[in-house]
């Protein structure tokens, strides 16, 4: 009824006179707004689906980031420290014994204190015995055998004239400073760089045992070559280009070319004897080779020594890894503490003998019955990828028929390399730390050079099986995966088929895409570098991809007011998820046509499980300036609001947060 304005105020009134205090603040607080209401499924699935994480994980670590997959790095980690801990107690075979002895000589602190610089004696006595030029490159080769590269480095990589073999590379290096630009240089942050750089160089040199009257001419000397082989190296930006950093040359060559240097010499001592190499910096190699002619021996063996003694710090007595710290660690890396003693060890052991630990960690932590069904799994993905390009209205029936070609001969890799290493290693004992990584970096460089020559391409991963890793390896057409990746909450076995589709299945798809996307159209079905796309095909590529960048580039940024993610930066990554998540669900329905209604949400949950996190605003902004993914949210959240499926699935209608309209979904297979 409508009431006049004087009688309503009476009533007001009279109402207020016969309300309690009590009822009337409770009045008060109810009149407060409401809290938000908690997420759904249609409004952000990623919040419905991670709300347990979320809770146990409410704010970000002071390391400034965590994640479910972080969360998996850290389990595996821990997984090795458990394996090397139960190896040097009751070591199961010669390679648990390898490993448990390198473990137990590395915790051993008072015997790497007692030890000294021993370890490196050896190497320091080669170098004092260096008369004359012809003494220096056996030197430099015996030192690359033992695993320190010095004056250059040289390493095995693909031949990108023929992706089947592995050459030789010829690169640049030598320098106890990460870029050669700090030698040149004169604004005042890097002289002052340089002053704390060359107090690293005198104590180091100290410690290997240059008498205190010749600190500073040898540290002088040490600075004056690594300068001259900086003003011949390259920038940091032109390296990026691997065509720009591939020059095959023949082997027989080198001996003529570069006769002070002895490369040919240097070839042999490494078991090297492929027909080509590649130098992509012969003018850098000339002089060097000048070098080693015109330098006194003297210069020579105050630079080989810091090198010495620089590549071994951290693994020698505390007063080495206190200046190696106080440098690399704190000036060069921003550290504000060394890692634990265990995490240390660790670290050195994955440098020198990484490999045999992945070859242990297998055996413990992987079984038959998860590397049958996570092969099975990426088979069906395989076969879905295969179904979505015969449909793709964006190939020409030739790019359709490369990529074709290009699928049949994709490798599945799980779980560790095809072909395994030998591991015949000298023993190691646990008497000396130092001594063992020697032992250990030496058996590695020699199971690297045997990657060098013809059918060796494939011989093993650029990844260990102890790391998690899900990887496309775009020069030899394979799918990688490792052992360390197949556990929660990537392959969770705790959960149904669906599940490990939609987090496996899913991130298999994505990787399995970079073989035919805008990376992968440069490598043909015969493993040959060329384009096998049309200009139209390009074109094609390019209007998805602003379609995507713009999509995304509407969604806010967690964590940081009034920033958007970047569309265009993150398009390639974000098409990707597009594309796994929608080849994963083709396989899972495939291979349940009677999939539940239980079921297909349990695959949209196993996909969001993937990226639950936690970032300080500092992260964020870090991440959101340079990270070529999306942010956890929207790697859940963008590609189901695509998925007309996910809105069946959850009973979502279309203009939810969680289910865009159909003709605003983006398909890249319809």
């Amino acid at each position: 009824m409508n009431l006049r304005p004087l009688a309503c105020a009476l009533a007001a009134v009279l109402v207020a006179g016969l309300v309690s205090p009590d009822a009337a603040a409770q009045k008060k607080r109810a009149a407060k707004p409401k809290a938000p209401a908690a997420p759904t499924a249609c409004s952000d699935f990623y919040a419905s689906a991670n709300a347990d994480w979320l809770r146990s994980n409410a704010a970000a670590p002071a390391s400034g980031s965590v994640s479910a997959l972080e969360q998996l790095g850290a389990r595996a980690r821990q997984q090795q420290l458990d394996l090397l801990d139960g190896a040097s107690k009751s070591p199961q075979g010669n390679v648990q014994k390898l490993l448990g002895d390198f473990w137990a000589s590395g915790l051993d602190e008072a015997a790497v204190e007692r030890d000294g610089a021993q370890p490196i004696a050896p190497l320091l006595a080669r170098i004092d015995a260096i008369k004359n030029a012809k003494d220096i490159p056996p030197a430099i080769a015996a030192l690359h055998q033992v695993g320190i590269p010095v004056v250059f480095n040289f390493g095995a990589d693909v031949d990108l004239d023929d992706l089947n073999r592995h050459i030789g590379y010829f690169a640049q290096g030598g320098l106890g400073l990460p870029d050669p630009a700090y030698y040149t240089r004169n604004d005042a942050d890097t002289q002052a760089l340089m002053g704390r750089y060359r107090n690293y160089v005198e104590t180091i040199l100290a410690l290997t045992g240059t008498p205190q009257a010749q600190l500073k001419a040898d540290a002088q000397a040490v600075l004056d070559l690594e300068t001259r082989i900086a003003s011949a190296s390259k920038s940091l930006l032109d390296l990026r280009d691997p065509r720009r950093n591939f020059a095959p040359v023949d082997t027989k060559t080198l001996a003529k070319q570069y006769k002070r240097l002895q490369l040919g010499d240097f070839l042999k001592v490494q078991g090297v004897t492929d027909d080509r190499v590649s130098m992509a910096n012969p003018q850098l190699f000339s002089q060097l080779d000048g070098l080693v002619g015109s330098l006194k021996p003297a210069q020579w063996k105050a630079y080989l020594r810091w090198r010495i003694g620089d590549a071994m710090a951290p693994y020698l007595a505390k007063s080495f890894r206190d200046a190696d710290f106080e440098f690399r660690g704190r000036v060069l890396r921003g550290l504000n503490a060394p890692p634990s003693r265990p995490q240390q060890v660790l670290d050195a052991i994955t440098l020198a003998a990484g490999p045999m630990v992945g070859h242990e960690y297998a055996a413990r932590y992987y079984s038959a019955t998860t590397d049958k069904r996570a092969e099975e799994i990426a088979g069906k993905i395989r076969d879905a990828l295969g179904e979505a390009l015969d449909r793709d209205t964006r190939f020409s029936a030739a790019a359709k028929a490369e990529a074709k070609a290009k699928l049949d001969k994709l490798k599945i890799e799980v779980g560790t390399p095809n072909r395994d290493l030998d591991y015949t290693v000298q023993p190691m004992g646990r008497g000396s730390f130092g001594s063992n990584m020697l032992i250990a970096s030496t058996w590695r460089h020699r199971e690297e050079m045997k990657r060098i020559g013809r059918g060796n391409a494939d011989r093993r991963w650029d990844v260990l099986p102890q790391d998690p890793s899900l990887a496309y390896d775009i020069t030899q057409n394979r799918l990688i995966v490792t052992a360390a990746m197949l556990q929660p909450p990537v392959f969770d076995t705790s959960k149904d088929a669906a599940w490990l589709y939609g987090s496996y299945g899913a991130l298999v798809g994505h990787e399995l895409s970079h073989g035919f996307d805008n990376r992968g159209r440069f490598v043909d079905a015969k493993q040959e570098l060329r384009d096998w796309w049309t200009p139209a095909e390009a074109s094609a590529w390019d209007a998805l991809g602003k379609r995507v960048a713009a999509q995304y580039s509407g969604f806010d940024y967690p964590d940081l007011k009034g920033t958007k993610v970047n569309g265009a930066q993150t398009a390639d990554e974000n098409i990707a998820d597009l594309i796994g998540v929608e080849l994963a669900g083709d396989a899972h329905r495939s291979a349940e046509a009677s999939a539940t209604a239980e079921a297909n949400q349990s695959f949209y949950k196993g996909w969001a499980s993937l990226w639950p996190q936690r970032m300080t605003p500092d992260v964020a902004r870090q991440r959101a300036a340079t990270s070529v993914h999306a942010p956890g949210q929207w790697r859940t959240n963008g590609p189901l609001r695509n998925e007309a499926t996910f809105g069946q699935a959850f009973s979502c209608k279309a203009g939810n947060a969680m289910q865009l309209a159909s003709d605003q979904q983006i398909r890249l297979f319809p």
